[in-house]
């Protein structure tokens, strides 16, 4: 009866992770493969030019590579060691991710190279693609160089002097960053597994160089994962951390002269004085006047002596 309840109680958990994986496949199938094929189907063969580049590319410098003149050329254009100066550096990374590595078969890594920026030309567009290749591929340089100068120790996260004279070549971390990124942006579990896990697991068994550098590709393309598609709220975050600046008055232009008119300059005539104002007459009874008094009645009576 125990066993019984333990498995009514375990059925419906394990239809819910059912449900979820099915989603979460058919999800990452379309994003990862219907997508793509739409997008393809769309643009034609134009949507593959940096797949195409870089195979050619990779296959160019390998048949260069197999004689000892050329071999010398491209060590000399995509050679990137981290004892060298860090301006060849820089200059070199972009053709370094067109030459094949050394313990690495040139047929197995076209495929994968190939495969990794159709995919990304496909989703991401062309100008995205090469920024998230390159910016992988150089963070892993950077930081290598940073691990041999910090030198061993530090629990494992410094590589002694050595390691500086190790030729640090191919478009591995270019591929590996660009599965991770699309992976992070398109929510594929599977492929962040066969790519970023793989890694790991490298870098654990074979604890060397290029394992460090694709560490940190597979790092630094989860950060800019991450960061897709929030460029305005960074924007907004960075606003509000400068200082703000309160507007002062504005400064007002002096006002020139005003020409003098010819009206203003005319003399004036002489102007008849202004009429006093008229009062209105109000409809008022008129005051009669005193009447005259008589003639007579002004004079005194005449005594009997005038008379």
């Amino acid at each position: 009866m125990t066993a019984e309840r333990h498995l009514g109680r375990l059925r419906p958990a394990a239809a819910r992770l059912a449900r979820f994986t099915g989603r979460t496949l058919r999800g990452e199938w379309h994003a990862i493969v219907v997508d793509p094929v739409r997008q393809l189907a769309r643009r034609g063969l134009s949507g593959l030019l940096l797949a195409f580049v870089a195979a050619f590319g990779v296959i160019f410098f390998h048949d260069i590579a197999q004689h000892p003149t050329g071999a010398m050329w491209v060590t000399r254009l995509g050679g990137v060691k981290a004892d060298l100066p860090l301006w060849l550096s820089l200059l070199r990374t972009p053709v370094s991710l067109y030459v094949p590595a050394l313990d690495l078969p040139v047929w197995a890594g076209i495929t994968q190279l190939f495969l990794a920026f159709a995919l990304a030309e496909l989703t991401l567009g062309r100008y995205r693609t090469l920024a998230i290749a390159y910016a992988t591929t150089l963070a892993g340089t950077l930081v290598a160089r940073l691990m041999i100068a910090i030198g061993p120790g530090w629990s494992g996260l410094g590589l002694p002097a050595a390691c500086g004279q190790v030729l640090d070549t191919g478009p591995s971390a270019a591929v590996v960053g660009l599965f991770t990124y699309l992976s992070v942006i398109r929510r594929a579990p599977v492929v962040f597994t066969l790519t970023g896990g793989s890694m790991v697991w490298e870098s654990i068994a074979v604890p060397n160089l290029a394992g460090r550098e694709h560490l940190i590709a597979v790092g630094s393309a989860v950060v800019l994962g991450l960061l897709h598609g929030r460029r305005a709220r960074l924007r907004a975050l960075g606003r509000s951390l400068l200082p703000t600046r309160t507007p002062g008055p504005a400064p007002t232009a002096p006002t020139a002269p005003t020409a003098p008119t010819a009206a203003s300059t005319a003399p004036t005539a002489s102007t008849a004085p202004a009429a006093s104002p008229v009062l209105p007459v109000t409809a008022s009874a008129t005051v009669p006047a005193p009447a005259s008094p008589h003639p007579t009645s002004g004079r005194t009576p005449m005594t009997s002596l005038e008379r």
